[in-house]
């Protein structure tokens, strides 16, 4: 054989296995036999082995795994990996459908229902059509890169079906960059299968199948991945292809002619009620179904109203999760221990006699606050049902009185904190410790939070070495993190040389955080990144929120009563304004960032970006292209205005010389935004 002969019996190899694993795990139609489909896999491994050079980059024998890896490193999402909002019965449905009503201004809504999996989300990211990167749904903003281990599920295509090819007729092309969304999922039978080998090989068995897809997922050997069956169901789509897309319902039609598999439940429907009897129809059938579900997900079917509601920080507006009722079981109240947490929270947590609740042994359950505690009249020897709330978070559903035991006393919470022994403030219903930053139960909590990513970013300082700083009374608040020495790090466990160099390194470049960066590190209840960009924009310093009143707060749009409180009660705290002075003395100066005047640089241009990048990938040029005025298109038509041609840049680059369109490289690119 030529080799021309093997690169053409290569090509049509790898469209026909492609083609075979679509009807295998998209339609669960297989048109061959195992053996047949085994016969043409040892075939191409054998041309690969014979011409390496002609593998291509989405040939099926890349799914077997590679070699084992040190640990994944972190990407960012093409755009932000959002929560749902979780709702556990009709009356809060309804008040998601009518809240859509009054402001769409409309009677009928057709909305998009299907199953809620129980597994580990997944961002797959195509580039005109092949696979490139996968990553965990991590914080919502950045995931774990775990793209090898993606490879070897055969749910995921390699390489998207282009429109009209086969039998599957895509009704968009895959071009540009393409983010998929989905769920990694372990069916029930290969779960039971993989514990039944773990117990035989005297492993620990896992729980339940969504930590056996995570960990499946995380294992730096990809091989071991390979060697689990994990499914993939896809539900979403995001990039440059979105637009093209008039509802949920196209693009999940065209997300099937790709090559994914979609549950066969999944429909539109005509207004809530129908949704709310699906949700009641697969309630009624979780029990029969082959993989693990939590409930369904409601989402508004046209993806122009989708727009025109828009997202909260942390998840949509158009869109929820409908949780099916958890199941519940009955047990003992041992104890009733109080916790502390970062915001100063104290949180009563019943210590339970240890009981199986949908696979998972449960031995502690949260009570909540002291008015949950008197509602429930929960005491302690008392025998009371428990569940796990959306299937996660153990609590108490209600007490079973007819079996108290004699003597039982109501429970209070303390006046005074149990950890640091200063006084406790009611505000609303919770309790409080007043002692803020200097509490040490809030400390851990307060550090960990601090030098995460997103807030002051200081590589290198994880849990166990905050534990261990704690441990040798390292650090007494997140000031003294700018007062350590080289001398401190020495004494911790794992630190030599490089690594006491790199974290003193990191602590010194973190002195100059963004303004709204400190203010989420500071880890003030109710204040996330987008609170926090908002008392940066409007104050632009920390100091005037020192003498700030809750009206004054409120005047800012975006910001509550809840909040207002909350960031007026940290600031007027005497303890945490000192934390705030050492910070600013050992050289933390937060940085404003300046809003862009004028006219910006790309105002009014629309802009296609096509082949390589090398000073940053298409997605961040694209963001930052948006963010100094332009518009970002997936295609090449008259509307554009500008095209960024890179290495590789192909059918678009000819498309734009044809129209007569400006063509610019990515240094000019970079001369016109300042970062030459």
């Amino acid at each position: 054989m030529t080799k021309t002969e093997a690169k053409r019996r290569i090509e049509t190899l790898v469209r026909e296995i492609h083609e075979h694993d679509y009807r295998y795990y998209a339609l669960d139609r297989p048109s061959i036999s195992d053996a047949a489909y085994d016969k043409l896999i040892r075939e191409l491994k054998e041309l690969e082995g014979e011409w390496p050079d002609l593998r291509l980059p989405d040939s099926p024998t890349l799914r077997v795994g590679s070699a084992m890896r040190e640990g994944f490193k972190k990407v960012a999402h093409v755009a932000p990996m959002l929560s749902l909002d979780s709702l556990m019965d009709q009356d809060e449905v309804r008040e998601f459908d009518e809240r859509i009503r009054r402001a769409l201004e409309v009677d009928d809504i057709a909305y998009r229902v299907e199953p809620k999996f129980d597994g580990l989300s997944i961002e797959l990211v195509y580039e005109d059509g092949l696979f490139v990167r996968g990553c965990t749904r991590g914080n919502g903003e950045v995931g774990e890169d775990v793209t090898e281990n993606l490879r070897t599920i055969r749910a995921i295509p390699l390489r998207l079906a282009p429109p009209g090819s086969g039998s599957r007729g895509a009704r968009a092309a895959a071009d540009g960059v393409v983010s998929v969304r989905g769920e990694a999922i372990m069916l029930l039978a290969e779960f039971e299968a993989l514990n039944k080998r773990l117990v035989e090989a005297n492993d620990e068995p896992f729980a339940n199948p969504r930590n056996a897809a995570a960990g499946t997922i995380r294992q730096l050997d990809p091989s071991i991945t390979a060697s689990r069956k994990l499914d993939f169901y896809a539900y979403e789509v995001r990039g440059e292809v979105e637009s093209r897309f008039a509802t949920q319902t196209d693009a999940a039609e065209t997300l099937e002619a790709w090559g994914f598999h979609l549950d066969a439940s999944a429909t539109t429907v005509s207004g809530i009620d129908a949704a709310m009897r699906y949700h009641a129809q697969l309630e009624e059938r979780r029990d029969k179904l082959p993989f693990e579900i939590d409930g369904i997900v409601i989402k508004l079917d046209r993806r122009d109203w989708q727009r025109g509601l828009g997202e909260r920080s942390r998840s949509p507006r158009y869109s929820v999760a409908f949780k099916f009722q958890p199941r519940v079981e009955i047990t003992k109240i041992l104890d009733i221990a109080v916790q502390v947490g970062r915001t100063g929270k104290l949180t009563p947590v019943a210590m339970l006699q240890p009981v199986n609740v949908s696979g998972v042994t449960v031995s502690r359950a949260t009570l909540h606050n002291q008015d949950e505690l008197d509602r429930k009249d929960v005491r302690v020897g008392d025998t009371v049902r428990i569940r796990r709330a959306g299937d996660v978070i153990p609590e108490v559903v209600e007490v079973l009185k007819e079996h108290r035991p004699r003597g039982a006393e109501r429970f209070e919470l303390p006046s005074k904190c149990p950890v640091c022994g200063a006084k406790v403030e009611r505000v609303g219903a919770y309790h409080l410790c007043t002692n803020g930053l200097a509490c040490p139960a809030q400390l851990e909590g307060h550090l960990e939070h601090f030098v995460s990513r997103g807030a002051m970013d200081i590589a290198g300082l994880g849990s166990k070495t905050v534990q261990q700083m704690l441990e040798r009374k390292l650090v007494r608040d997140v000031a003294d993190l700018y007062a350590l020495t080289p001398i401190d790090l020495a004494s911790l466990d794992g630190f030599a040389e490089k690594s006491i160099e790199n974290l003193m390194a990191a602590i010194e470049s973190s002195k100059r955080p963004r303004l709204d960066r400190l203010l989420y590190a500071l880890g003030i209840e109710h204040v996330g990144d987008t609170v926090a960009r908002l008392l940066a924009e409007h104050y632009g310093a920390i100091e005037p929120l020192y003498e700030a009143s809750e009206d004054e707060l409120q005047d800012i749009k975006g910001i509550g009563p809840e909040v207002a409180d909350a960031v007026h009660r940290f600031f007027s705290n005497a303890r945490n304004r000192k934390v705030l002075e050492r910070l600013f003395a050992a050289g933390v100066k937060p940085v404003a960032e300046k809003k862009t005047r004028g006219p910006q640089p790309l105002a009014g241009e629309t802009i296609v970006f096509t082949g390589g990048l090398e000073a940053m990938s298409r997605p961040e040029a694209q963001r930052k292209a948006e963010a100094l005025g332009a518009k970002n298109a997936g295609t090449v038509s008259k509307k554009v205005t500008l095209v960024v041609a890179g290495p590789g840049a192909g059918s678009k680059l000819d498309e734009a010389e044809k129209l007569g369109i400006k063509v610019i490289d990515e240094r000019e690119f970079l001369k016109r935004i300042g970062e030459a």
